[in-house]
């Protein structure tokens, strides 16, 4: 297993993660063109990076991290963990468990004292496996369209 940033080559295959879900399946598009700027946007702001995990030529996860300095909780470095997928038929087999380790090694190395995320509410198994990795449901988050 391979972890490394990704590049714009990777967006259709992490697109497809991302529609490969419950969730996923009915929000995601088949136009790469928003895809590809989203890609090109974020390659451009310093801390966000879309980290992806390549096994045999195959990308078989993805996720997002970005470092968010602020002046909270005595000017906490936060590193948000967004879009974490598994190919399905990887799932169950601990590579959730690597992407986190993953995603806290980089996020200890660009200075995070602080890892977040956020997920569906209606992903309680998500919520079980976040709850294993030592995470605690300690806020109550909202989003409101724009």
């Amino acid at each position: 297993m391979i972890w490394r940033e990704a590049t714009r080559v990777d967006v259709p295959a992490v697109v497809a993660l991302l529609a490969d879900d419950v969730l996923g399946h009915g929000r995601e598009s088949a136009d790469l063109a928003p895809y590809l700027a989203a890609f090109d946007a974020m390659q451009d702001e310093g801390g966000n990076r879309l980290i992806v995990a390549e096994q045999d030529g195959r990308i078989v996860a993805r996720y997002q991290l970005t470092l968010i300095s602020g002046l909270s909780l005595t000017a906490t470095r936060r590193a948000h963990v967004e879009g974490v997928r598994v190919a399905a038929d990887l799932r169950g087999r601990g590579l959730g468990a690597a992407l986190m380790a993953d995603a806290e090694a980089r996020a200890r190395t660009a200075g995070g004292q602080l890892i977040q995320l956020v997920t569906n509410a209606t992903r309680t198994d998500a919520h079980r496996f976040y709850a294993r990795l030592g995470f605690t449901p300690s806020h109550i988050g909202f989003k409101k369209p724009l």
